[in-house]
């Protein structure tokens, strides 16, 4: 068990967050739930009788960067493992035509990523810190003519996290980029999206949960040849792809 250890998830209000933190507490970790949205973590953790000693709730703005060093700071325990999984989806049409949108993308899915972890990581007194996990997509393996504006957020988000993982490697922090398919959460609702490929939070939940060292966690052996196929198509085969 790991009693002692806490797990501090940033963006906790998604579907995916919220299955890490049903699994992380059976495994014996502390949470910081972070979001938001903290009546709704409220009533997740009431619906789900979750142990309240176990579960800190703080609020977190993933775009109100003058906010995060106070945020870290007032942390009452610095933390064993790190989940970023803060999200912003716009359609790519909306996002071409409204910068707004697509500037909250940027915020949520990478500037903000970046602004909160490289506090976390500088801060050399947390010794216990082992591992940070960010959530990115197939998205941002290769830009894609119907959804290279979301697509370009993740994409810079796995090169952060990528040379995250070289910065820290001194230090033995792991770092781990769980890059997903389509998964069944809110904010694919309404998509009109393949049902054959989506996943399951909880599934998806399960290897954030139980991530090993390789870097990238491609959850789904059908994502992982969908994974492949876009890494290595030469670029006339991707501009045929929607």
């Amino acid at each position: 068990m790991n009693s002692n250890k806490t797990v501090l998830i940033l963006g906790a209000n998604s579907d995916v967050a919220k299955h890490c933190i049903l699994q992380y507490l059976q495994k014996g970790f502390s949470i910081i739930a972070s979001s938001r949205n903290l009546t709704s973590l409220e009533s997740f953790i009431n619906e789900n009788q979750l142990d309240k000693s176990k579960i800190q709730i703080k609020y977190f703005d993933a775009t109100d960067f003058s906010s995060h060093q106070k945020f870290y700071d007032e942390l009452s325990i610095k933390p064993d493992i790190v989940v970023y999984s803060a999200g912003f989806l716009v359609e790519n049409q909306e996002a071409l035509k409204n910068f707004e949108g697509t500037f909250e993308m940027m915020k949520t899915n990478y500037i903000g990523a970046v602004s909160i972890l490289n506090i976390i990581v500088t801060d050399i007194n947390n010794k216990n810190l082992e591992r940070i996990v960010g959530l990115s997509s197939l998205s941002g393996v290769r830009g894609r003519k119907s959804n290279f504006v979301y697509g370009s957020t993740k994409s810079a988000f796995t090169q952060y996290l990528a040379g995250l993982r070289q910065e820290l490697n001194s230090r033995k922090i792991i770092v781990n980029v769980l890059v997903s398919g389509y998964i069944n959460t809110k904010i694919n609702a309404g998509l009109d999206l393949n049902k054959s490929l989506l996943m399951e939070p909880d599934y998806v939940a399960k290897h954030i949960v139980n991530a090993g060292h390789s870097f990238s966690i491609v959850p789904n052996w059908k994502w992982k040849i969908i994974y492949w196929i876009l890494k290595l198509s030469p670029e006339f085969l991707v501009a045929k792809l929607p």
